[in-house]
């Protein structure tokens, strides 16, 4: 064995190990101050077997990081399928999206959902503190693709099988845990004695996984609506039979992709033109004069609100459109964020006073100048652009804090219609692996900032934590307020906008921190088949991130 020196960025200086130690014996004989549940080796996250066996720069990374609280959530779901595995052997566990600060699950056999019961759920919380106890190691495996298939195939994880017959990969990672397998797009921490925080909650037709002390402790949030707008697009992919990354990947290589993206755009009319029919039964009842489009960074609300505008003329209204960004305070007198930042997510970071004034003076029939925001110099500008509603008008508001109630709370509730946009991924990658909304919302964002404002994929990198803190302060607690939910997401997107992320991804370096997340992006987007990008077509909601619109933005 050769001598090789590490940088430790935890300790701040170099560490003599073995060639091939692994990255759990070093830190064994580091005091941290922490256990750490994974590490950054070379800007890389890689799991705490990993061996060293050239001169690296290493950072153990714990719970409190956004790769650890990645890989506690990873392994939880792996501990909860084996505890499902050893306690309802007919059961097939599907993990399918984020609600109520956690993962909702369901319980599934031939027949179609089982109960998820306070007894079963107990029983199974039971078999997972059991394996915590035991502090049972998570096995990191590889082994050829054709016999990690039958291993899946074994355990009646077909979904995964599928997938893995279609990315063509010659050599599989897994995890074992006992005498279950299972794989994930991501490390898992080492031991199951690592697990001390969960809880698991029955909701709708099944229960929600609970990862953090946080979500067991505090009160559940409604989110009725935000459930019904992702089960509904479910059905929808029930119907066509492209549940999961494996079934798309078939259909695109079978030369579908075609049908699948005109169904999914079929389906993005249908589900605008209810929200249009129900803001104009409510337009000549009297109210609803203001429709507020609201919702996070890169959820598609600019087109939607164009698209929606659209449905209203065919309602025989005459929509007229204010984006909130041209209310903008001028850039010195932003509100400053918890580093010190500009906070362009805060409201008000908005002229609340001018925009009430504007709003109310449009209502009574009054002609409005309205202004226009400099961005490149950080001022509103008044450039003649007038507005004044006419007979048959209705205002079509966007921005992230239309729903908000203090952003028009000089408007009479009657007169506001509230539409919420966020693009709820209902494709998962298989039964145990969810696509996250904000990792769907991010490679949009990249795509667009790089294609339309000249930022780099780092910079957006970068930036995303910050955008995320300010959709949860500004955004996510009022999204319950909507009178409808729209769903931006596309069944076909991770495919369509694969090639254009990879290759923004590709200029993030290795030597740069946000190269972790570039390399974990560009991973995930393996699992998806390529879509060519002439099957989209110019009005669809992706053309605002990719190019090629017939919309004006």
């Amino acid at each position: 064995m050769n001598t090789i020196q590490i940088y430790c960025e935890n300790t701040g200086g170099y560490i003599d190990v073995e060639g091939g130690e692994s990255l759990a014996s070093i830190a064994a004989r580091l005091q941290l101050g922490f256990e750490p549940l994974c590490a950054r080796v070379n800007n890389k996250t890689e799991g705490m077997h990993y061996c060293i066996y050239r001169p690296k720069t290493v950072e153990f990374t714990g719970a409190d990081s956004a790769s650890g609280k990645r890989a506690y959530v990873r392994s939880l779901c792996m501990l909860l399928y084996c505890a499902v595995r050893r306690v309802l052997p007919e059961a097939r566990l599907h993990i399918q999206h984020s609600i109520q600060r956690g993962y909702y699950c369901t319980l599934n056999d031939h027949a179609g959902y089982l109960p998820a019961t306070p007894r079963a759920l107990a029983e199974i919380a039971a078999e997972m503190r059991r394996m915590t106890a035991a502090d049972m190691p998570f096995e990191h495996c590889e082994a050829r693709t054709a016999d990690v298939v039958e291993i899946f195939r074994s355990q009646g994880l077909d979904d995964k099988v599928l997938l893995l017959e279609t990315m063509h990969m010659p050599y599989t990672v897994y995890y074992r845990l006992g005498d279950t397998c299972d794989s994930y797009y991501g490390t898992l921490v080492p031991r199951t004695g690592l697990l001390r925080t969960f809880d698991l909650r029955p909701y709708k037709k099944g229960f929600i996984l609970l990862a953090s002390e946080q979500a067991i402790v505090e009160p559940e949030i409604p989110q009725e609506k935000m459930y019904k707008a992702f089960t509904d697009y479910v059905e929808f992919n029930h119907i066509l039979g492209v549940c999961n990354a494996g079934e798309m990947n078939r259909m695109v290589q079978n030369r579908h992709a075609a049908d699948l993206i005109n169904l999914a755009e079929a389906l993005h009319n249908k589900h605008l033109g209810q929200i249009a029919d129900e803001i104009t039964r409510r337009y000549h009842a009297g109210g609803a004069r203001v429709v507020l489009i609201a919702g996070p960074s890169s959820s598609g609300k600019t087109t939607t609100t164009k698209r929606l505008a659209i449905q209203l003329m065919a309602n025989l209204l005459k929509p007229q459109m204010i984006s909130l960004d041209d209310y903008f305070v001028d850039r010195h007198t932003t509100p400053l964020d918890e580093h010190g930042d500009y906070d362009y997510e805060s409201l008000y970071a908005l002229d609340l006073k001018q925009f009430n004034k504007d709003l109310n003076a449009i209502l009574r029939g009054e002609e409005v100048e309205l202004p226009t925001y400099n961005f490149e110099l950080g001022r509103r500008e008044y450039r003649g652009n007038r507005l004044r509603l006419d007979r048959g008008g209705i205002l079509l508001i966007e921005g992230i804090h239309g729903l908000n109630p203090e952003l028009t709370a000089q408007v009479a509730e009657d007169m506001k219609f509230r539409v919420y946009v966020s693009a709820l991924t209902t494709l998962t990658i298989d039964s145990h692996n969810w696509v996250p909304t904000t990792d769907t919302r991010l490679l949009r964002r990249i795509i667009r900032d790089y294609k339309y404002r000249g930022i780099s994929a780092r910079e957006s990198i970068r930036r995303w934590p910050s955008v995320r803190r300010g959709e949860e302060r500004w955004i996510f607690p009022y999204q319950e307020n909507a009178d409808a939910t729209f769903n931006s997401s596309l069944l076909f997107e991770l495919g369509a906008i694969r090639k254009y992320a990879e290759r923004t991804l590709e200029d993030v370096h290795s030597d740069e921190r946000e190269y972790s997340e570039a390399y974990r992006l560009r991973r995930f987007l393996q699992h998806f088949e390529p879509i060519p990008d002439d099957l989209i077509p110019p009005t669809s909601l992706l053309r605002e991130f990719l190019g090629g619109s017939s919309f004006h933005y």
